[in-house]
Parts: C-alpha cells; structure tokens; sequence
C-alpha cells in the first residue's frame, strides 16, 4: 500500500471502493457480511474498525461495545450524525481483502477479545482494541499470565541501559514474560537482555507489525518475532504517527501484572504507561538513578509520591509481581562483624579487650565499668564463642 492511512486502497481503486448498493449496500459491508476469506463477520468487521477509527476512539468503542462490529458498521452507513464524520473518509477507501492479504504477507495472526489467546488485561480498558495484529511463535494469553513490562527514557544513559537490560534478563529467567515498545533506550536494552538468555519478550508497536519502528531496529524486532512476539491494534502497513504511542502504551500497562520504569525524564511517555497501569490497579515500580541524574527525575518523583515502589533488581520486582509466598525475593546478606549479637556485660568487656597487648582482669574492669567476677564470667563466654583469648599475661581479642 502506498498510502499511510491503515487498509487503504489506491487512488486508481476509489471508486470501487466507495460504491453503495442499495440499502445499506456498501462493499466494506458486503464483505463482511458473505464471511470474506471464510472469516466470521463479527472478526471482519473489528477489522475494519481498526482500520476506521484510530486506537482508543471512545465513539468507536462504545458504538462496537453496543451493537457489535457488524451493528456497529450498518449503524455508521445508516445513520448521518456529526459524531460519525470522522470515519467516512477512511470508509470510502477501505479493502478489506488488501488488509487480509498484508496480514497474510507478514504471517501476523488477528485476534480478538473471544480468542483464548486475547490478553484478559485489554478487558480493562474503556476503549480496548477491536483487533490485534500478533507476529510471532508465542501464545500472548498464556504469556500476560506472568508478565511484566519494562519502560523508560529513549535517551537512556549507560546506567539506566545496564540496569534494563539486568532487570529483564533475571525476570526472563525467572519465567516471566518482557513487555516493551521496541524503542531506543530502555526499551531496546531490556529487550535485548531478555534474548541473551532466551526468554520471552513482546514488543508492542504504535504501527503496523510489518513496519518495524524504528527502522534502525529492524533486526532486533526480527529477533523478537522469531522467539516472542509483535503486537499491534493497528493494522498492516499502518505508521507509527506520534498520537500513537501514547495510546499504544494503554496497551503496554494493562496487558501486563505490573510496570517497571527504569529512567524517566518530567515529560517521558513511560510515565504516561505508568500512570495508566497505576490507574488500572497494575504494580508500578520504579528503579532509583544517582539524584543528580536528570534521565531519573520521572522515576524519583514516582517514588516520592507514591505513585511507585522503589526496586534495584529482578528478585524484588517478582516478589511484587508474583505469586504470594511462593516468589519471595531472597535477604540481602548482612555483612556480619565479630561481636554481632553480644549484648550486656558481654558486649562491654568485648569492645574493651585490646588487639595486642593483652589486659588482666583488674583493668578490663575499670575499662567495661564493671565488676572483676563479672568480667571474670564475660570472658569465659567470650572465650567459648572464639572472640576472647587468654595469655600468659592477661586476655585479648581472639
């Protein structure tokens, strides 16, 4: 297709296209109706919607959510109402069967809300997607199971790219799924940690599944869809224009258990796939960068407010994420120092004994305040723990 507008036909195609039968008569609509490539029409027409209207269209969505996709598109070719406008441009030019055959030439998949492999998250949404382009060996349901995504600054620092790349690896070994967006930065970093060790990643793009963006990772979406897999509301062909992303990354918070943001300027669109999973009830967390970091200003005031939970590494974004009990994120060890857990007289007569020349009772006593018999009885215990040592002239540290 050489139009930018999603399931477009040419210019020399027009007129086809925008013929009207009698009735309700209209080619998009007879196409669905007759089961087009054997489809059923209720799965041809939330094709067209996704081709119709943009992501997140409220009066798309309640239309579908009303009268189903099929009602819905006899509803926008009977009815003349202003709020209706916005999609007859694309009607008058849209070919299903090109979107079926795009969709066919990149071996994506369509799936919709009845498909076992729906994401039960997208549910959520007031305004879900009508469809999903998926490319990719990877059961989407069975994978948003046990999921997460990670987001972050395009213009990551090598700080937050390490960090990314070091959370998703030990997520992806710990079987759960990485969900990003394929972009520069964090995105691409965390990706990338997920396919060194084999795991399953997602990426979610704001275009079609056969237009890779950016273009500059065109080899690492290929490495995702080979193992993973791209997932898109829009169809074939489709650019990935900036309104977009940021309704693409509804899609990023709400099919996943929860949100990691790793580096975050005031304005990052990854606040924006934050603040939509805290809103939806998701975990939302968020990796702390050195204070004067501008790349981590989004990520400390997510903190600060509340809105995140401080994490430093995969264990403790699991633990949040996943199953009570049973994904517990191991204790950092405590360093442990001689004399740890003394207490009392112990305690005293412990920080009083010398390192190297030893001391006889009578002056431990004056130096732990206390009396020769209990000295006398601290040191025996100090002397059993292995932290005393007794010499020919007095006592000292083991």
């Amino acid at each position: 297709m050489t139009s930018t507008s999603p399931g477009t036909v040419g210019p020399q195609d027009a007129s086809r296209a925008a013929t009207v039968l009698p009735g309700l008569g209209h080619p998009v609509l007879d196409a669905v109706e007759a089961g087009l490539d054997g489809l059923d029409p209720e799965v041809l027409a939330r094709v067209a919607w996704s081709a119709l209207a943009e992501p997140g269209d409220p009066v798309a969505s309640r239309l579908v959510r009303e009268l189903g996709a099929v009602g819905a598109l006899r509803a926008l070719l009977g009815r003349s109402e202003s709020a209706l406008d916005r999609f007859r441009p694309r009607l008058t030019r849209l070919d299903l069967a090109s979107v079926l055959d795009d969709t066919a030439a990149c071996a994506a998949r369509l799936l919709v809300p009845t498909d076992p492999e729906w994401p039960l998250g997208l549910g959520d949404l007031a305004c879900p997607p009508h469809v999903l382009w998926v490319r990719g060996p990877l059961d989407l349901g069975a994978a948003m199971r046990r999921s997460v995504a990670v987001v972050g600054a395009r213009a990551a620092t090598a700080y937050g790219e390490s960090v990314a790349a070091d959370i998703a690896a030990g997520l992806a070994e710990r079987d759960v799924t990485v969900v990003s967006g394929g972009a520069f930065g964090i995105d691409a970093a965390a990706h990338r940690g997920v396919l060194a060790v084999g795991g399953r990643t997602v990426a979610v793009l704001a275009g079609g599944v056969d237009r890779p963006y950016p273009a500059a990772h065109h080899r690492l979406l290929g490495h995702v869809a080979d193992t993973g897999a791209l997932v898109s509301e829009m169809p074939p062909g489709a650019t990935s224009l900036r309104s977009r992303f940021l309704l693409r990354n509804r899609l990023i918070a709400t099919m996943t258990l929860g949100t990691v943001v790793v580096e975050a300027g005031r304005r990052s669109g990854s606040r924006n796939t934050a603040g939509t999973a805290a809103a939806h009830h998701r975990v939302v967390v968020a990796v702390p960068g050195p204070v004067t970091s501008i790349a981590s200003v989004g990520c400390h005031e997510m903190i600060r407010s509340g809105m995140a939970q401080l994490v430093t590494d995969a264990d403790e974004v699991v633990e949040l994420v996943g199953v009570m009990g049973e994904d517990l994120a191991p204790e950092t060890p405590v360093p442990r120092r001689p004399g740890d857990g003394l207490d009392g007289a112990d305690r005293g007569v412990f920080e009083v004994l010398p390192r190297r020349k030893a001391a006889d009772v009578e002056r431990l006593s004056v130096l732990a305040g206390e009396t020769e018999n209990t000295v006398r009885a601290a040191l025996g215990r100090l002397e059993l723990l292995g932290l005393a040592r007794r010499t020919d002239d007095g006592w000292r540290l083991a």
